[in-house]
């Protein structure tokens, strides 16, 4: 049999050479087409929660945030396992699912289920936060900020607001991790005697800079002929306007500002 094959391929030489032609140039096409990786991602699918909590101590995260999203979460879709971790103003959660799970379908459902427990958390707890989607086996790239002409808080900026945007446009990039430095804010440092001498309380304060720095919709003017909308501007934006905002008249009928009770100026945020 295999003398036959052997004649019948001698015989017939143009047609075994031109098969052969064709079966390598697919070979190459599909060898320049195929998902190659080092080795397969051996890590069932899974993703990460996280929730900010400011201020909270871990009990408290664990009792507010983390248990009801737990109960939220558990039994969705094709899950197989769920741990979390609790830290002083943060909780991470983590889903796995079984082997084989279309990851897209359910993030989208994880997606839905945080949308409609995140309007139950207590108040200043930031919304949930999905992890983004990366394989374990991915690509990690780290660069480090060094200038001897700016400070850290002036580096971060740099780093939130311009390189960070631009990494994230890049073709490939899933997500950018931005840590260390100084995350600028605006603070209000009350003093808390002078609050006590002018009979006033941190609620005050606290809601005299809320109203000065918040954005609020004017509504509308209607004519014959059109609709003019109203926009209101003039929000506190600078540690020196929110300074001047009112707080209270004194007892002489003297206006009692917020520069009166505490210093206002640009800050590192706190680290945690």
């Amino acid at each position: 049999m295999l003398q036959a094959l052997v004649q019948l391929s001698l015989r017939h030489r143009g047609v075994v050479l031109t098969l052969a032609c064709l079966l390598v140039g697919y070979g190459a096409w599909v060898a320049l087409h195929a998902k190659l990786d080092v080795f397969p991602d051996f890590v069932p699918p899974q993703v990460a929660v996280q929730t900010e909590a400011p201020g909270l101590s871990p009990e408290q995260v664990e009792t507010l945030v983390t248990r009801p999203l737990e109960s939220a979460l558990n039994g969705l879709g094709n899950q197989e396992s769920l741990r979390s971790e609790t830290i002083q103003g943060l909780s991470v959660i983590t889903m796995v699912f079984k082997e084989g799970t279309d990851i897209h379908r359910a993030r989208q459902m994880l997606a839905e289920k945080l949308a409609e427990v995140s309007t139950s958390l207590p108040a200043g707890v930031k919304s949930p936060k999905v992890s983004p989607l990366y394989s374990s086996t991915m690509d990690v790239y780290k660069l480090g900020l060094l200038s001897t002409k700016l400070s850290p808080m002036e580096l971060r900026t740099f780093a939130d607001w311009i390189l960070k945007p631009r990494l994230l446009s890049a073709s490939g990039v899933a997500g950018v991790t931005v840590f260390g430095g100084e995350v600028r804010q605006i603070q209000i440092q009350v003093h808390p005697d002078q609050l006590v001498a002018r009979g006033l309380t941190l609620t005050d304060v606290l809601n005299a800079a809320r109203a000065s720095t918040g954005v609020r919709g004017s509504g509308y003017i209607e004519t014959a002929n059109q609709r003019v909308v109203l926009q209101s501007e003039g929000q506190a934006l600078t540690p020196a306007h929110i300074g001047e905002v009112f707080l209270a008249a004194g007892p002489a009928g003297a206006p009692v500002r917020i520069r009166d009770v505490a210093t206002v100026v640009y800050g590192p945020e706190p680290k945690v």
